[in-house]
């Protein structure tokens, strides 16, 4: 097993933790939909409660927890997607998910500084969420750098943006 920026080995626990990230998120989303009828939270009791009610988790059309779990599950796929030289073959989908996961992290920053602001108090599991998302961008930081270098290369040797990032050389 190859020991590579873009090594199974390395990228198959990201996508199990992205993966308990969607099933965190599907839990609070049920909350959030009325099919379950309290929510676990073993450190701010109510608290969970008036985060995943707040106007802000009711602000779209769908609630955020929805949001989270499909956003977790996409970014499993794509940790789970290109063979173990993707850095190297498709740099563009590494710097997808390395964009998914800054996007994510960035997200998880700005929920949590929200929570007790809006509401007051916090909520135990999305903390959790957001812990998952900062934990995942720095676990794809090391594909991502590798696969910016490999831009890089490719643009030094005088190709143009669009078929470095394909990875032709």
């Amino acid at each position: 097993m190859s020991d590579g920026p873009s090594s199974f080995r390395s990228r198959v626990p990201i996508a199990v933790l992205a993966l308990f990230g969607c099933a965190v998120s599907t839990y609070l989303a049920l909350f959030q939909y009325g099919v379950l009828s309290s929510v676990w939270d073993p450190f701010f009791g109510d608290g969970s409660r008036a985060v995943l009610t707040s106007a802000v988790s009711r602000m779209l059309p769908v609630s955020d927890a929805t949001l989270g779990a499909v956003a977790y599950l996409a970014e499993a796929v794509l940790e789970l997607s290109g063979g173990s030289r993707r850095w190297h073959d498709r740099p563009w989908l590494v710097l997808l998910v390395g964009l998914t996961a800054a996007a994510f992290a960035v997200t998880g920053v700005g929920l949590v500084i929200t929570q007790p602001v809006l509401t007051g108090t916090f909520c135990t599991l999305c903390i959790t969420s957001a812990v998952i998302s900062w934990v995942v961008a720095l676990l794809v930081s090391r594909e991502v750098r590798a696969a910016l270098g490999r831009v890089r290369e490719l643009r030094r040797n005088g190709l143009p943006l669009s078929a470095s990032l394909v990875g032709r050389a």
